[in-house]
């Protein structure tokens, strides 16, 4: 009888191990699927700037800086604003919503033609906005004070944005480098069969009437929570003539949506006035309303002491 005994419980960790295994190789399978679905990261890719001209000016203890202001057709161009309109919303609440993309890039040591060490930046814009403010004195003088802003911000100079000059035989100081500049993000919009969307109340961004509201979708784009600093956007795109998923192309930047609803149903491109995580963010798509929720994860900003 022991030894019945002790071929039944054998018998039975032999089941339990063999569940085990069963269950351990589902739950990878699972695992991998999961994975497979998931957006990927951020890609990036090399870009080799132009060279268009430089600035010097000089920190509070009196070092010398220079800013290499460079072109590249792989930076996107912000917003084609007129003076007029560019003057109207510098002076509005909404100034924080015009973005200048720019590749900002890391610093390096040069000699100066008297012989002494100095430090170099290299700014990188799109080439058609570099050629616009070429002849274009107040659209020039807005973006370098917005190139010092960020470069102070980014590796905490204390240098001013309004005392710079620009030189006029020099376009470049030293030698400009290759910068690595991360391309969009698209996000796998999943789709929702009976999910509830939450209404949200706070913080919207309402889309603007337009007379041609059978391409540029309605929207509304809140920020959560409502506070000077939210963690994250939440936006809703109403696309009322969609069918299936399959027919969107979501692209994302940090600071710009990017919607494709074929064939040439709608598009929309717009700017937004904070830095999201695109390869944080997702999407979903509720067939029943034929609303396009997207989640976008906001980029904390930088705590200078």
């Amino acid at each position: 009888m022991a030894s019945i005994a002790d071929t039944s419980l054998l018998s039975a960790e032999l089941q339990e191990e063999e569940e085990e295994e069963e269950f351990q190789r589902l739950l990878l399978q699972a695992t991998q699927k999961i994975q497979r679905s998931m957006p990927s990261a951020a890609e990036s890719k090399p870009i080799h700037p132009l060279p268009g001209f430089c600035l010097k000016t000089r920190t509070s203890s009196g070092e010398k800086v220079f800013v290499n202001v460079c072109r590249s057709s792989h930076i996107p161009p912000p917003p084609d604003l007129t003076n007029e309109e560019l003057a109207c919303l510098i002076e509005s609440e909404n100034a924080s919503t015009f973005r200048i993309p720019m590749s900002l890039g890391e610093p390096h040591a040069e000699v100066d033609k008297s012989g002494n060490g100095c430090t170099a930046y290299d700014v990188t814009i799109s080439t058609s906005f570099y050629n616009k403010i070429e002849n274009n004195r107040f659209l020039k003088d807005f973006f370098i004070t917005v190139a010092m802003e960020g470069l102070s911000e980014k590796y905490e100079m204390d240098v001013s944005s309004q005392e710079w000059r620009i030189l006029k035989n020099r376009k470049f100081m030293g030698s400009i480098a290759e910068q690595t500049i991360r391309t969009k993000s698209k996000p796998i919009i999943q789709e929702m069969d009976t999910s509830q969307i939450k209404e949200e109340t706070s913080n919207p961004f309402q889309s603007p009437a337009s007379p041609s509201a059978a391409t540029i979708p309605e929207f509304a784009i809140v920020a959560e929570p409502s506070i000077s600093h939210p963690d994250r956007l939440v936006a809703k795109i109403s696309l009322p003539k969609m069918i299936t998923v399959r027919s969107l192309e979501l692209d994302l930047g940090e600071d710009r949506i990017v919607l494709q609803g074929h064939p040439k149903l709608y598009h929309l491109d717009i700017f937004i006035p904070y830095s999201i995580v695109p390869e944080e963010s997702r999407a979903q798509f509720h067939r029943r309303t034929k609303v396009l929720t997207v989640v976008m994860p906001i980029q904390r900003p930088l705590l200078l002491p």
